[in-house]
């Protein structure tokens, strides 16, 4: 039998020091097993719009009894509102960016599904162990994949905010998809690209390692707004833990 498990999220959005408008948003939908970050695009006017209505879209979303439907249910909903910001973005003389990044999360029994468009990333955190889950769709990226980029020099380069896929970028939306087995105790860290732009993955990793979800969240957020913190920054830690594992335990110390 697969394994069964309990979940808890903690979420974080600051606007950071720079910016008026936080044009991040994120959606916890712990009832449905699904978890989203969408980083806007287009400016005030327009990039808060585009990730709200991609969190507000998945918030209506009735969950169905089978797996693959809700999987089907979130990637058409997401190509919908892909549709409708490239409409608006590209409606009159006047072309517009209107558009956001996404990276959102899955589960079922004990299998997550990340899918993604963008630089909006999603980490895993196990037996103290960071890894990084996603690749971002940047300009940047690709450079280092051609060998013309080191990937240290990446975020200062001058295409670092470069991005080559969102949703509401073209006509056409590609996500990308990996499939995780969640093991008992696992963290994952869902976030915009402001927490990476002012902190090393060797800190979220000190960072995640220590204290509850709400905590390292905090944490996390707390660390940006003590440097540049020029961009909106979104974190959402979402800490599982195996239903039997808890079940033995008790009957263990019972």
């Amino acid at each position: 039998m697969r394994a069964k498990f309990r979940w808890q999220c903690a979420a974080v959005s600051d606007p950071g020091k720079v910016r008026d408008v936080n044009e991040d948003a994120q959606l916890d939908r712990s009832d449905a097993g699904l978890w989203v970050v969408a980083d806007g695009m287009g400016g005030h006017d327009a990039g808060d719009v585009a990730s709200n209505m991609i969190v507000d879209t998945l918030a209506q979303l009735t969950v169905p009894p089978e797996h693959a439907d809700f999987l089907d249910a979130v990637e058409d909903a997401l190509m919908d509102v892909n549709k409708r910001l490239f409409a608006a973005a590209t409606e009159g003389d006047e072309h517009r960016t209107i558009g956001s990044t996404v990276v959102a999360m899955i589960v079922r029994e004990d299998y997550a599904l990340i899918l993604w468009a963008g630089d909006s990333r999603a980490y895993r955190l196990r037996d103290q162990r960071l890894q990084r889950i996603t690749r971002d769709h940047s300009q940047v990226e690709e450079m280092i994949e051609l060998g013309e980029l080191l990937r240290e020099d990446a975020e200062t380069h001058p295409l670092a905010n470069v991005i080559t896929r969102a949703v509401g970028g073209e006509d056409d939306l590609r996500l990308d998809f990996c499939v995780e087995r969640i093991l008992d105790a696992d963290r994952y860290l869902l976030c915009s690209d402001g927490l990476f732009k002012d902190v090393s993955e060797p800190e979220i990793e000190q960072i995640l390692s220590e204290g509850s979800g709400h905590e390292a969240a905090s944490k996390l957020v707390e660390t940006v707004l003590e440097r540049e913190a020029a961009d909106n920054i979104t974190v959402q830690v979402i800490d599982f833990s195996s239903i039997e594992a808890s079940a033995e335990a008790a009957v263990g110390t019972s």
